[in-house]
């Protein structure tokens, strides 16, 4: 069973607090969704693995193996995990792409390319791995060129993080078009709330992005439980629909 979006072009991407609330998320959203669960979680990765596989039970194959707020040491513990899981979706430092393609075997399950804004609308930074990510001059590449790279590694959309909301709405515009042009996935994450989802929607779905993988994390996280809001994701499945 492959993505589950909403009338073929938006799918949810939200973190599953526990088994239990990854089911009522599932629910909730209509079966539109991913649930995340992060290898940062773990102490190591066959605890990820044994955890992981009821998530897959429970959500029919559609979890979101994820890093960990992006954290690109987490890289190796998401390209162990796809050897033995072989979830719906994979989130990936641009760096280890091709290892985590390599690992999960087939070419069915997803596998984004976390990449970043460079300050430059059209041009994206892709040296967000453990050691490029702090390098003095970062690599920029060019939105349309870096898409051909990364469906090379065997990857299949960009995860355009941090976004910080709209404060890149140029740069948001820019890559949403490459996108376009290029028939590729974009997973906007970052800073993504109630407020702006709408907004931030309307730029990627306006610029002609076929299918959208929108993460909204911490925004809509109960603080004091860790449990994603499940009224948060049906007001969310609510907005898809009048988008969509």
């Amino acid at each position: 069973m492959g993505i589950n979006y909403y009338n073929d072009r938006v799918c949810l991407n939200v973190l599953g607090g526990s088994l239990e609330n990854a089911r009522d998320i599932y629910e909730a959203a209509e079966h539109h969704v991913e649930v995340g669960v992060l290898t940062a979680d773990y102490p190591d990765v066959p605890s990820a693995v044994e955890d992981m596989k009821k998530y897959m039970d429970v959500l029919e194959g559609n979890l979101s193996v994820g890093l960990g707020g992006g954290n690109p040491n987490q890289w190796r513990a998401v390209a162990e995990v796809a050897k033995e899981v072989k979830a719906n979706h994979f989130n990936q430092a641009f760096c280890a792409v091709s290892a985590t393609r390599a690992n999960v075997g087939n070419d069915e399950c997803h596998i984004n390319a976390m990449v970043g804004p460079s300050g430059i609308p059209g041009m994206v930074k892709v040296s967000t791995g453990p050691l490029s990510k702090d390098a003095k001059a970062p690599a920029l590449v060019p939105a349309d060129t870096l898409i051909m790279i990364v469906k090379e590694m065997g990857g299949n959309s960009l995860k355009f993080f941090p976004m910080g909301g709209l404060k890149v709405k140029d740069e948001l515009q820019a890559v949403a078009e490459a996108c376009a042009r290029q028939d590729f996935i974009l997973e906007p994450t970052g800073g993504i709330d109630l407020e702006n989802f709408k907004e931030i929607m309307g730029i990627i779905l306006g610029a002609g992005v076929q299918k959208v993988i929108p993460h909204v994390y911490s925004s809509i996280i109960d603080k004091a439980t860790g449990q994603t809001r499940i009224e948060d994701v049906k007001t969310l499945l609510a907005m898809v629909k009048e988008l969509v």
